[in-house]
């Protein structure tokens, strides 16, 4: 993985942070984006203190301009460009008859619309350069199951899953595969809404009885950009320690 190029957005903390570390000790030259460009700087000076390669980014994700900005800022700074960990997003816990609109559409701005917009985007700029590589989207085990106070939430993550699959299929003849990501609860500032009694109870359904940390969804992450996944394309992989087994 040596040189190439990947842009990580939600780059300033958790499981984007990890992966961003992560893949500067491979050797890849990481853009950091995040919509808080203080933390992304933060995660630059760590990748660049053990002599690693990466650069800042401000981004906000659910604008297509901010999109763009990114990339060509990443084009600019390294000249190429190989792919792109959609890794930003939100979470949020409402009952779903209180649920207002305005709430459901800023998710989706975000965590759906922005995915789709990394892929597209990224992949034409992929095009255009000749380049291929792998495009990671992160997504969620609940993209796969319900529940009754996050529906906005699940829906944005299921959309995810099958955006992966339709763009692995148009992006295969261009040499990128798409790939998704499906942590079950990890240790991120995405759970801190969640009441400590709930989280505990939320432990006993992951096989090792705790949640997982962003290091080992990162890792997950990261395998997924190397040459050594390409047998996996149009794929979401559990990265649940069981939680999906035990529901």
């Amino acid at each position: 993985m040596k040189d190439r190029v990947i842009i990580v957005t939600g780059g300033a903390s958790g499981i984007g942070e990890s992966a961003s570390i992560k893949l500067a000790e491979r050797g890849v030259k990481v853009v950091v984006a995040d919509i808080n460009y203080d933390g992304a700087n933060d995660v630059v000076k760590a990748i660049k203190k053990s002599g690693n390669e990466a650069v800042a980014c401000k981004v906000d994700t659910s604008s297509k301009d901010s999109i763009q900005e990114m990339i060509d800022f990443t084009v600019e700074t390294y000249g190429t460009l190989h792919g792109i960990f959609n890794n930003a997003g939100i979470g949020a816990m409402t009952p779903f008859l209180d649920l207002e609109l305005k709430d459901y559409q800023k998710i989706v701005d975000i965590n759906q619309t922005g995915v789709f917009l990394g892929i597209q985007l990224v992949a034409k700029k992929m095009k255009e350069l000749g380049t291929k590589g792998a495009i990671v989207n992160t997504a969620s085990i609940y993209g796969f199951v319900g529940a009754e106070t996050s529906a906005h939430y699940n829906a944005t993550k299921a959309a995810v899953v099958s955006l992966t699959k339709s763009a692995a299929q148009a992006l295969t003849k261009e040499g990128i595969r798409v790939t998704g990501i499906a942590p079950g609860f990890t240790k991120t500032a995405i759970l801190e809404a969640v009441p400590e009694d709930m989280l505990k109870a939320l432990e006993q359904f992951h096989m090792r009885g705790k949640l997982l940390t962003a290091d080992e969804v990162a890792d997950v992450a990261v395998f997924l950009f190397s040459d050594e996944s390409v047998a996996v394309n149009g794929s979401t992989v559990l990265a649940d320690d069981g939680y999906l087994a035990f529901k």
